[in-house]
């Protein structure tokens, strides 16, 4: 559901490179039924750029913001400032990066009043859970498609438990 128009979640990422991590938090929107777009915007390249897109996100629908960046990832945080909504930051694990504890550091180390939500190394299938789960909280409809999903899971391990047990 990559349309603009009707976007409940805007996905950012610092890079083209980070699209591999951050696709999957488009892939869990997709699968829950949610509306997202997706851009790349650079907290050191193209700051203008950052700033009015974190800006202009509500006005244009956007409900929860998910941005990815590697390195000195400083993009969830620029972001964070500059919108009263919530921001799921999504450390890459990237190139130039120090086992990818650069990223997660500078996206969790947030400082009081600018808060983070913080998701795994290359969790980008987990943000878009949680930005579903941010929207279920006044959205009954995916309140079950969540709680659906995590039944899912459950009837999952019990098959999975039944398998090893009988091996």
């Amino acid at each position: 559901m990559k349309t603009k128009e009707s976007a409940r979640v805007g996905i950012v990422m610092g890079s083209q490179s980070d699209l591999p991590v951050m696709q999957g938090a488009a892939d869990s929107l997709k699968e829950f039924g949610i509306a997202y777009e997706i851009t790349v915007v650079s907290a050191h390249r193209s700051p203008l750029r950052m700033i009015e897109y974190a800006q202009q996100a509500a006005g244009r629908g956007i409900q929860v913001i998910i941005a990815g960046a590697g390195g000195a990832a400083h993009l969830p945080g620029m972001i964070a400032s500059a919108t009263p909504l919530p921001v799921i930051g999504v450390p890459v694990k990237s190139s130039n990066s120090m086992d990818g504890w650069d990223s997660v550091l500078s996206i969790l180390q947030m400082p009081k009043g600018v808060p983070v939500a913080t998701v795994a190394l290359n969790g980008g299938a987990n943000a878009g859970i949680l930005a579903t789960q941010i929207l279920g909280a006044t959205d009954p409809s995916l309140r079950q498609v969540i709680a659906d999903y995590k039944e899912t899971m459950r009837l999952s391990v019990e098959d999975m438990a039944k398998s090893v047990e009988n091996s």
